[in-house]
C-alpha cells in the first residue's frame, strides 16, 4: 500500500560535464534552458528565471514589464554537489509547499549523475498521487532541456 508520505518523484540523468559545471548550468544558466514558456507561472511572458546562490535564496521568475513571481526559496546550498530549494510555482497563497533536492555526483572527470528528488506530496491531501503523477511527467522536459544545454 502507498501513502501520500511514500510519493516522491526521483529523475536522474547523465550529463558529459563535471559536476561543477553541470551545478553552474543547472543554477546560474536556469534562464537558457528551463522550458517558461510552458512551465512558469506567466508562461510566454516569463523572460528570465533566477536562483539566488545561497541558503534563503529566492526561486523567482520574471517578465520583460517587470513583474515577478516567486517560485520557491532555496533550502541547501552546497556547490557543486547539491541545492535544495521548497516550491509553489503559483500565486495562490493558500496552495501547498513541495520541496525538491538536486545531485550532482562525480562519474567521471566529464560526467556528471545529476539525480532530482520532488517530495512533500502529502501537502496537497487527497490529490497527492494525482499532483504528484503530474510531476512525474512534467519534470522530463524540464530535464531533456537542461540535457541539451549541457551537451558538450
Amino acid at each position: 500500500m502507498t501513502t501520500e508520505t511514500d510519493l516522491k518523484v526521483v529523475k536522474e540523468i547523465e550529463v558529459g560535464r563535471s559536476a561543477a559545471d553541470a551545478f553552474r548550468i543547472f543554477t546560474e544558466e536556469i534562464t537558457a534552458w528551463w522550458p517558461l514558456a510552458t512551465h512558469s507561472i506567466y508562461e510566454e511572458d516569463a523572460v528570465t528565471a533566477t536562483i539566488e546562490p545561497r541558503a534563503g535564496g529566492r526561486i523567482s521568475e520574471r517578465t520583460a514589464d517587470g513583474r515577478e513571481a516567486d517560485w520557491g526559496a532555496v533550502t541547501v546550498w552546497d556547490p557543486p554537489s547539491r541545492f535544495a530549494v521548497t516550491w509553489k510555482p503559483n500565486l495562490d497563497d493558500d496552495a501547498p509547499w513541495t520541496a525538491w533536492s538536486v545531485s550532482f555526483d562525480v562519474l567521471a572527470p566529464d560526467r556528471t549523475r545529476v539525480t532530482l528528488t520532488h517530495t512533500g506530496w502529502e501537502a496537497h491531501g487527497d490529490r497527492a498521487a494525482e499532483v504528484c503523477a503530474q510531476y512525474e511527467s512534467g519534470w522530463n522536459p524540464v530535464l531533456a532541456s537542461f540535457a541539451a544545454q549541457t551537451a558538450p
